[in-house]
Order: structure tokens, then sequence, then C-alpha cells
């Protein structure tokens, strides 16, 4: 259970609105012409990440049980925002598919239940950090913690792209363990800029619990192509299976 609820929550946080404002320092006016860059491009961005399928390759791992899995698969974002997974291959450990991929699919087409704060003034405080180099380019740089330790929110920070003021990293912690059983939840969200839109290019989590250890879960997505209007706009059965492949 305790698995299943971080899996939900590393969803959500990736789904989590993001609008963001700079509190309290010298930076202020400037950070605040950023930010509504970063709204202005973000209107965009929720639409164009609808309607579209991509490839995907989510790999586990249990490495105190020595125990590894990946999946190869197919997601589909509708028009409403439905998520779906078709899974074509499996790799590895039963286990790894039971307990921690096919928990993982269950946790995000079921995502709108377990959604954590939104990522705005009213859950958190922004510090803006100024223009830096990361990873060979130039980036706005955001520090954030919670303004009250709610499950889901967490303390980290994030990056801007300095052209187009879209996010190209996002990582931090929970600041608050959502289960005993959890000691520890670390996450990084890597994005890959393309014709005005950030689409996600990697999510990595990192769980430290009291039973097993430490579990890695990394999900990786490739080849986005956008669905024909009239699929994009209706779930159908055929399209609605999340299951992982026997």
């Amino acid at each position: 259970m305790s698995l299943r609820v971080c899996l939900s929550l590393l969803i959500g946080l990736s789904l989590a609105p993001h609008s963001f404002a700079a509190d309290g320092d010298d930076s202020a006016q400037g950070s605040q012409e950023i930010i509504d860059r970063y709204v202005q491009a973000s209107q965009t961005q929720q639409q164009q990440l609808r309607g579209v399928t991509m490839d995907v390759e989510i790999s586990a791992e249990l490495p105190k049980l020595k125990k590894k899995g990946r999946m190869f698969g197919l997601r589909t974002i509708t028009r409403l925002g439905k998520i779906t997974y078709d899974a074509i291959k499996f790799e590895g450990d039963n286990t790894i598919k039971k307990e921690v991929i096919a928990r993982f699919l269950t946790a995000e087409t079921a995502v709108a239940a377990n959604t954590p704060p939104p990522i705005t003034p009213q859950y958190y405080k922004f510090k803006y950090k100024g223009l830096v180099e990361r990873d060979g380019r130039q980036v706005y740089l955001f520090q954030l913690s919670p303004r009250k330790k709610k499950v889901g929110t967490f303390k980290g920070e994030m990056w801007l792209d300095r052209a187009t003021a879209l996010p190209i990293r996002e990582a931090g912690r929970l600041s608050k363990n959502p289960s005993v059983f959890i000691k520890q939840f670390d996450f990084v969200r890597v994005y890959d800029i393309r014709d005005g839109v950030a689409y996600p290019k990697q999510t990595t989590g990192v769980v430290a619990t009291r039973l097993w250890g430490k579990a890695e879960m990394f999900i990786d997505f490739h080849n986005f192509t956008k669905l024909p209007v009239d699929q994009a706009n209706v779930l159908t059965s055929e399209s609605s299976r999340n299951k992982t492949p026997r």
C-alpha cells in the first residue's frame, strides 16, 4: 500500500499545475517577468500535451532483493486528459511486474483521486536564484518549499529555459512521507523542449522504504505522436487498456 501511494504521488507531481510567484527577494520584479512568460507558454503547453501517444519504457529495481524489471509500452493521453497504457513487452522479475510496475500503471490511470496540492503560491514559497548555467545551458533557477507540509508537497528546485521560460528540470524530496513505511522519497523530472513545447523526457523516483530498502524507478518517453481529432476526443474500449503483459 505505501509503495502504491508513492507511485501515485510521483505521477501526481508531474501532472500538477505549474503556476509560480517569487517570494520576497531583491529580484522579485525581474522574476515576475519570467513567471509571466512561463504562464503564457504553459497555457499552450497544456493543450499540446493532450491528444498524443508516446512510447514509454519503465524500468524498476529493488536492489536489496536483487530484483529488476522493464516494461515497454504505448502511453496515450486523450484530449480530456485521460491516460491509458498498452503494454507491449516485459522483461525481468515477476515481483517487479506485479508489485512495482503494475501498481504504477494503476496509480497513474487513477491519479485524479491522489493529485497532490498544486504548485502555486497558496501552497509554496518560491525564491528566484538568478540566471545560472546547468548542464551546459543557461536557465532561470527557482528554489521552492511548501508553506505547510502536506502529503504530496515537496522541497526542491526547478529550472526554466531562458528562451522559452518552459521547464527543463524539476527535482525535490517529499516534505511529508505518505506512510510510516517510507523513510524518504526523491524525484527528478527532465523535459525536452521542441517547437515551443516541454515534452517529458525522463522521470526518476527513488523511495527509501523500511521493508524493502531502496526502490528505484526510471521512466523514459519517446516518439510523441499527435492523434487524429476523432480518436483523441474519445476514449474507446480498445484504448482503455492499462494492463501489464503476461
